[in-house]
């Protein structure tokens, strides 16, 4: 059976089943081995009484010993109620508008009821307990995938089950890596983590895989910069007269970091070989602006030069202020992306083509094959993370001489910078300019949030505008979180009634959410509720308070990105995080936001804490590529795959460059690190 292989090929994947594992990003057999468990539920198997966990499901042995009659409630639910036995203990189980229920079951009768099980007094209750676990004689560990509504787990499950049954995935890390931390191999890593024996051995196939996962990142990424290092040839750009012009006409003088950092850019234009930099600032430390100049000297050398932006709204950000900055100096700008109309698409596509020495200005828009740059002379990724390696060999591969600058407000302690973006030179702009407004960072537990939303009313009168953050769309009954829709809910009928408010989120269009940044732009929308969307770049002056509710829940170096909306204008900005504070860590977390504005430390404190969230955010690990990894918690596993990657990769025996070589084959046909032949 071929990995790579389409998934319909698979039987009885029909025409839905095809368009449900699609949805979910399933395409291939190599993406549904790849689609591992959210999470797995413990079922523990006829335990005492006294162990009984009510959070947790349980299948108990239970004889049927009595059948009660339906009682009909007030809301018009049927309830149908049955009385086991369970080691001399009344069990009651009850249905709701399940009447047929009692239909399936036999007085003296013994059957294994799953669910989540109470203690009343000596008794036991179970509400809709499944009658489903006939084969369960021991305890188990279930897998849960994450579902859409043609996705059961049961499909899933069956359809791993088959491809298992017919394939053996070989090994393919070195033996004296595998015998050096004594791993289980990988074919039983796979087979374990969907069907997992125990939780020691599903632990042991977590670990192993994230180890392959960030050796392969690692040999990627140390190969990428082997082949940038090599002899690849660069453009080498004459510094042009106007720059002194340009920056004349700055209506503010640049920091000493940025200055820094723009000599350093401007020393890799003028060599021969490709530069390829990352520049690291804080939130507001003036990031853009050089990424504008850089790009000007290329284009008065006669080139073309690209910048993309992880949002459309951010795009459309970037694209207004160059043609701002640039205004008088004769050069071009275009905007390409997903939402430009097909003939603008076209006529832009034909400039890139013939070579025009313009700035397009996009998305991910920018990297499709259809795309082709004749005189491309750089390129620039704002919010680095966002895209990741694949995306980063993508650009270059449009033109392997042009210069390539990829810039992040997301401030990355250096023991961690080092290993995700080893194949960079690194640029730090650690100065903010003069004049920049401080926040004032607050924190209330959930039962004071309404003292946050009376501070941010005061500040609607006074004509500012208001930024809400939640981590989810919809409200989630399991995590008890708030949602956009919920605060606005809340919101619009209580404190905040009468204040035009507006909602926005990932899910809606790009036109949508560019209409609604629009109105609050401008001011037509005082409040804006929304999810992480507008954490990078989106910049409005008027705005003077950032609430973020369950602020728990994100990571320390995501909740100083949101922060840093505010404070852009000349009002007294504050931000206000509302979170539960039930353990010391989260108490620790929400004092070092109150008390340091300092990205960079910030980032430190989150990766020394780890658990209280990722780095990148609420959940990072797709961004980056990876699937079951994750870069701060898994610290220490990726120092171990990095140093052995670099041993592989600068070997020279025949078995390392045989690894080397499959690795990138087999990167070439899928964007996942784990599993490859």
């Amino acid at each position: 059976m071929n990995i790579y292989s389409y998934v319909h090929e698979l039987k009885g994947v029909g025409p839905k089943a095809k368009e449900a594992l699609n949805k979910a990003g399933i395409y291939t057999i190599l993406d549904l081995l790849l689609y591992f468990p959210r999470d797995y539920e413990n079922i523990d198997l006829n335990i005492d009484i006294e162990d009984i966990d009510e959070k947790q499901k349980i299948a108990l042995d239970c004889t049927l010993i009595e059948v009660k009659r339906d009682v009909r409630t007030q809301t018009k639910k049927t309830l149908t109620t049955l009385i086991f036995n369970y080691k001399g203990l009344k069990v009651r189980a009850v249905w709701f508008n399940q009447p047929y229920i009692k239909m399936t079951f036999k007085i003296g009768e013994t059957y294994k009821l799953l669910g989540k099980y109470k203690k009343k007094g000596k008794d036991l209750e179970v509400m809709n307990p499944l009658n489903a676990c006939k084969e369960l004689d021991k305890t188990e560990i279930i897998p849960k995938y994450n579902l859409n509504s043609n996705l059961t787990n049961k499909l899933l499950s069956k359809l791993i089950h088959g491809v298992l049954d017919n394939v053996l995935i070989k090994e393919n890390l070195p033996l004296n890596i595998v015998d050096k931390y004594n791993f289980i191999s990988l074919n039983d890593s796979i087979r374990e983590i969907h069907f997992p024996k125990d939780r020691v051995t599903l632990k042991k196939a977590k670990d192993r895989l994230k180890f392959q996962e960030l050796f392969t990142y690692s040999v990627k990424i140390l190969m990428l910069k082997n082949h940038i290092k090599g002899d690849r040839k660069g453009i080498g750009f004459k510094i042009s007269e106007e720059l002194a012009l340009l920056k004349e006409k700055l209506p503010f003088s640049l920091t000493k970091a940025q200055s820094r950092v723009m000599r350093e850019i401007l020393i890799d234009e003028k060599k021969t070989s490709p530069m390829n930099r990352l520049v690291q600032g804080d939130v507001g430390s003036g990031k853009t602006i050089i990424a504008i100049i850089a790009m000007f000297n290329v284009i008065k050398n006669g080139y073309q030069g690209v910048f993309m932006a992880p949002t459309e709204i951010l795009a459309n950000q970037h694209y207004l202020e160059i043609l701002k900055v640039l205004e008088g100096f004769d050069v071009e700008v275009e905007l390409l992306t997903g939402s430009t109309k097909g003939k603008e698409k076209l006529r832009i596509k034909e400039r890139i083509r013939n070579g025009d020495p313009i700035i397009v200005v996009g998305t991910h828009a920018l990297i499709e094959d259809d795309v082709e740059f004749k005189r491309l002379g750089m390129v620039i990724t704002d919010e680095q993370h966002r895209f990741g390696v694949h995306q980063r060999s993508r650009l270059i591969n449009k033109n392997e001489e042009a210069d390539v600058l990829v810039m992040t407000a997301t401030p990355i302690p250096r023991t961690l910078s080092l290993y995700l973006y080893s194949d960079l030179d690194i640029s730090i702009i650690d100065e903010l300019p003069p004049g920049r407004q401080k926040i004032d960072t607050v924190f209330y537990n959930e039962e004071n949030r309404s003292l946050g939303y009376e501070l941010a009313l005061e500040e609607i009168k006074k004509g500012r505008q208001v930024y809400i953050v939640c981590p989810l769309i919809e409200e989630n009954e399991d995590l008890k979180i708030k949602s956009v829709e919920e605060t606005y809910e809340y919101l619009v009928e209580g404190l905040l009634k009468g204040v035009p408010i507006e909602i926005l989120h990932g899910k809606m269009k790009p036109k949508e959410k560019d209409e609604i940044m629009k109105r609050f732009k401008v001011g037509e929308t005082k409040v804006l509720i929304s999810t992480t969307v507008i954490e990078v770049g989106v910049n409005v002056p008027n705005a003077s308070v950032m609430i973020i509710e369950n602020a728990e829940r994100f990571g320390l170096s995501q909740l100083h990105q949101l922060r840093g909306r505010v404070g852009r204008g000349r009002h007294k900005s504050y931000c206000i995080l509302i979170a539960k504070a039930n353990n010391n860590v989260t108490k620790k977390r929400m004092q070092i936001m109150t008390m340091s504005s300092d990205g960079f430390y910030i980032a430190e404190q989150d990766l020394k804490i780890r658990g209280g969230g990722e780095l990148f955010g609420f959940r990072q690990h797709g961004d980056n590529g990876l699937i079951l990894s994750d870069f701060v918690e898994d610290i220490d596993i990726l120092k171990a795959a990095n140093n052995d990657a670099k041993f592989v990769v600068e070997s020279n025996t025949m078995e390392n460059i045989k690894i080397c070589k499959e690795i990138v084959n087999s990167l070439e046909n899928t964007t996942k690190y784990i599993c490859f032949n």
